[in-house]
Order: C-alpha cells, then structure tokens, then sequence
C-alpha cells in the first residue's frame, strides 16, 4: 500500500469513528442512539481488519469508493445500516432461455456498490 492510500485508509476509519462519536439516532433515543454507534464502530473495525491485508490498488480503491458510499448515504439518510435493494428473484431477465446463473450473475452485476461487503461479512 503506497504512503499516500495508506494515509486515505487511515483518514477515512479516523473519520467514521469520528462520525460514530457524534452520532444521533433519528429517533432520538438514548438506548437507539447507543445500538447504533455501536454498530458503526463494530462495522468498520470488522471490515478494515477484514481488507487490511488487500495489496491490490484497484481492489483498494473499490474498498474506499464503497465506504466513502456507505459514509455519505448514512449521513444523508441517518441510518447506519445499508439501504436494502429489493429486486424481484427472476424479474431481471426473460424466464424463458435463461440460466438460473444468468440471473445471479445480473443480480451481483446490479448490486450497489455500498452493499458490495456487506454480504461477506453478514
């Protein structure tokens, strides 16, 4: 990881932890608001510690893309947890002709990149 990725990375955990220390639930109750930083804090331990040892920069830069994504939809919306995507189980291709893989494979392709993770650590 060169100097300059490295201090990016760092900023960033720096920032989300930031970020979780400030937090305020929207509805505004104590015991929502602890629950909630909470997983903010255990989320991003998890995942960095998780991707710590990627070298390769195109992987990196996919990894800071999603949580910069993850950061700024959490801060618009006020909701920690990833936004679901609700996609109907066959409703991206014709049933006829199509491979049960096809359609998996449209369903990865269609996923958004803050969600990318979230499903290998889930």
């Amino acid at each position: 990881m060169t100097p300059v990725t490295r201090q990016e990375v760092l900023g960033l955990y720096r920032k989300i932890l930031r970020i979780a220390k400030k937090w305020q639930s929207s509805s505004g109750q104590i015991e929502e608001t602890i629950k909630e930083k909470e997983y903010i804090r255990n989320e991003a331990k998890t995942l960095f510690r998780k991707n710590k040892n990627v070298t390769d920069p195109k992987l990196i830069k996919q990894c800071v893309e999603e949580c910069e994504a993850r950061v700024e939809m959490g801060l618009h919306y006020n909701i920690p947890y990833p936004r679901p995507i609700h996609l109907p189980p066959m409703g991206l291709a014709h049933k006829q002709g199509r491979t049960l893989r096809h359609q998996e494979k449209l369903r990865k392709i269609s996923k958004p990149i803050y969600l990318k993770s979230h499903d290998e650590v889930s």
